[in-house]
């Protein structure tokens, strides 16, 4: 009898402690609690006239689950980093997956860290909850870092329309998978790496750029501090033209 009462005491022991862990379990994800509202154009999409300076990219990409961040924009470092967000301001109506959205803008509203196309403020909702979700306008939020993903894309490189050649040279990289960021980019000029000039947003630039091919440097850096840098020798041809995008054989 004796036995039996430990034997029932330790599995009611055991029972506990797996309860108890159950919800750090289920809640173990490192995700930051913020704010979101949402803006509103008649595509539900982004906006090409974003602060990163993606242009159409910056209005389609991810199907346009796209957002304008406060404080994540980190003087445009941010732009092009990808994050799950969902909201929860109530059960009935947010999704436990949230949204996956690309950091395409600058904006802040109230006390808010995302401003959400409309697209992707709906992709939080619960089938059929979505007026109810826009009745809020600024919701509670909760959000992650997570990789970026572009099957079939390597990165590319584009010569920004406001770009004359051969005079000025500004650049935007596209499709930049994971979750590193280019903190800056040197150019090959007369024997030796140069910094481009961070122009606004994502953009890079630089007066008198070289003649002939192009060859960049990427610097990366990750969510832990490390750095390290990429190159990608003669990515630009010597005729290049605004506007264009110019694949590169690297991923990040």
């Amino acid at each position: 009898m004796g036995n039996m009462g430990f034997s029932l005491k330790l599995r009611y022991c055991c029972l506990v402690s797996v309860m108890m862990l159950l919800p750090a379990l289920c809640y173990s994800d490192n995700f930051d609690k913020s704010r979101a509202t949402y803006y509103s154009r008649p595509d539900g999409l982004g906006t090409p006239s974003g602060a990163c300076g993606f242009g159409e990219y910056g209005r389609n990409i991810s199907d346009g689950n796209v957002a304008g961040v406060y404080r994540l924009y980190n003087n445009g470092i941010g732009c092009g980093a990808c994050y799950q967000v969902r909201c929860t301001t109530s059960p009935q109506i947010c999704t436990d997956k949230g949204v996956n959205i690309v950091v395409t803008d600058y904006g802040q509203g109230d006390n808010t860290d995302f401003i959400l196309s409309h697209h992707a403020f709906e992709a939080m909702a619960q089938p059929g909850t979505a007026d109810r979700l826009f009745a809020y306008g600024v919701v509670d939020v909760e959000y992650q870092r997570v990789p970026c993903q572009y099957v079939g894309h390597k990165i590319q490189v584009k010569v920004h329309e406001y770009s004359r050649n051969p005079d000025y040279l500004a650049i935007i990289m596209l499709y930049q998978a994971g979750k590193s960021d280019i903190v800056s980019v040197d150019i090959w000029q007369q024997g030796k790496w140069v910094e481009m000039r961070r122009s606004f947003g994502a953009v890079f630039n630089m007066s008198n750029p070289p003649l002939g091919a192009i060859s960049l440097r990427f610097n990366v850096q990750d969510s832990t501090g490390s750095k390290w840098a990429v190159e990608a020798p003669d990515v630009i041809p010597p005729n290049w033209k605004a506007g264009v995008a110019y694949d590169t054989n690297i991923q990040l």
